[in-house]
């Protein structure tokens, strides 16, 4: 006969309804096998769970309370970040001035629904690297199909979002925060014979990319010592990447003048929002403007002295406080356009540049969309390595999964994600779609900002963002 306590009793009940409304939430009715061992636990102490308490050996008793105490706290680490929140800290400028390099974000899983782990077997706080060891920080089976559960909201136009990076499904580990995919393609385009691609057509401008493509993987499987083992990652161990979300499933983007139209209306730019600006000036800018007009050193590093000229991401306020030193700055212009070495998609012939960009559909879950050979390339990714189809194209004819077809409805709604920092910023113009699967959470509040401009006695710790929530950072 079990002898429990009212206490142990009440004790069990808590944590029973506590648990199912956690299994009702995530709809995992596996979970249910927790629950003759919560019943042990607390009422029939069948299994000895605190074993070592009654050890006659002190050392026994120390280590394992010690031990006791970090497994508890990993899993509790485990449950917190996969399901409510997690750190995450802004390690370059591509959000500048709207987030700085050194900002230290609280991220809401609950913002847009939480994913159940698709890696479930991994060590908390390690994304997929584990320090000193340098090995994986994850088991890679079993591998569990994405399911997202119900959070407070989905991504809204404008809103700030920590994704996993899209591109970083293969990575060769000497150049880990590379997107592999456009190294391939240019390392097969230094390789081959230079070729005019404006004058072909759809169909052999593919060849030319797929033989370009087969080079660079050939040179890079020849040359591993160079570029490192190429590894595989799933969706929620790839790098987590922090953008604006500037275009939703469904809307039609085109960037026109620096300036991002949706369906043929142009969208708010942050106020903070960056280009580059060629900067005259008459002597190098001085420490201590660039710091009250918040240029960093990054900002600064292409500084040509011969011509006395800065390249350098400005706001329009920083513009303004330099075109006010007659002393400092002789005149300042926009940097001439380009396409930063090669555009989404790179197998693709297109005149865009990263100020002028489209229009590009963004796929939306249930839409069809009609495929052809010329609009093939901004949506082979999306069908292909996205959505698991086999994609091929003979005889100028498209075939998914072994079926010959001129359309497509897709399974998951897709983003398009920029910098505010438009022209220092690796965004949806180099690598793409952000697909639903691979969004994180939304950063709520900024409760840490270190300058790397700074020593700790001089302004490292930035006191004015600290505690200061995202989303008033418009």
């Amino acid at each position: 006969m079990i002898k429990a306590t009212r206490k142990q009793w009440v004790k069990l009940a808590v944590v029973l309804v506590l648990y199912l409304l956690f299994l009702v939430w995530v709809r995992s009715w596996l979970g249910l096998v927790v629950l003759p061992f919560l019943f042990d636990a607390y009422i029939t102490k069948k299994i000895p769970w605190t074993w070592w308490k009654s050890s006659k050996n002190p050392a026994v008793v120390v280590v394992m309370g010690w031990v006791d105490a970090i497994v508890f706290a990993l899993v509790a680490v485990y449950f917190v970040n996969i399901y409510f929140f997690q750190n995450y800290v802004i390690p370059s400028s591509s959000l500048e001035k709207s987030l700085l390099t050194g900002d230290y974000l609280f991220v809401s899983k609950m913002a847009y629904g939480p994913r159940v782990p698709q890696t479930p077997l991994h060590m908390p706080l390690a994304q997929h690297t584990l320090p000193i060891f340098d090995c994986k920080s994850y088991i890679e089976h079993p591998q569990w199909k994405y399911k997202r559960v119900k959070g407070m909201g989905e991504v809204q136009l404008n809103d700030i979002v920590v994704f996993n990076f899209p591109a970083g499904d293969t990575v060769a580990t000497a150049f880990p925060a590379e997107d592999i995919y456009r190294q391939r393609y240019f390392l097969g385009m230094q390789l081959a014979k230079p070729m005019d691609l404006s004058t072909m057509t759809a169909e052999q401008q593919r060849m030319v990319y797929d033989h370009y493509y087969q080079l660079g993987c050939q040179y890079m499987n020849e040359h591993l010592q160079e570029y490192g083992e190429i590894i595989s990652r799933p969706v929620d161990r790839r790098e987590n990447y922090v953008k604006r979300c500037v275009g939703l499933p469904g809307q039609t983007l085109e960037i026109k003048d620096r300036i991002v139209y949706l369906d043929g209306k142009p969208n708010k730019e942050p106020d903070n929002v960056q280009y580059r600006y060629l900067v005259k000036v008459l002597r190098p800018i001085p420490d201590d403007l660039a710091h009250e007009l918040g240029i960093s050193h990054e900002d600064m590093m292409y500084y040509y002295p011969d011509a006395a000229v800065y390249n350098m991401p400005l706001t329009e306020k920083a513009k303004a406080g330099l075109l006010a030193r007659k002393d400092v700055v002789a005149n300042i212009e926009p940097a001439p356009a380009d396409d930063a070495g090669g555009l989404y998609p790179v197998n693709m012939y297109k005149d865009w540049t990263t100020d002028n960009y489209g229009p590009v559909w963004i796929p939306k879950k249930g839409e069809t969309l009609k495929l052809t050979l010329e609009n093939l390339p901004i949506y082979e990714r999306p069908i292909q390595a996205y959505e698991g189809n086999e994609l091929a194209v003979k005889d100028g004819k498209i075939y998914i999964n072994g079926k010959e077809t001129d359309e497509y409805t897709f399974r998951m709604d897709y983003y398009w994600m920029m910098g505010d920092n438009r022209h220092n910023s690796a965004d949806s113009r180099f690598w793409g779609f952000v697909p639903e699967d691979h969004v994180v959470g939304k950063p709520i509040f900024i409760w840490l900002s270190l300058d790397q401009d700074r020593g700790w006695l001089d302004g490292k710790i930035r006191w004015n963002r600290l505690f200061t929530f995202v989303d008033n950072i418009k």
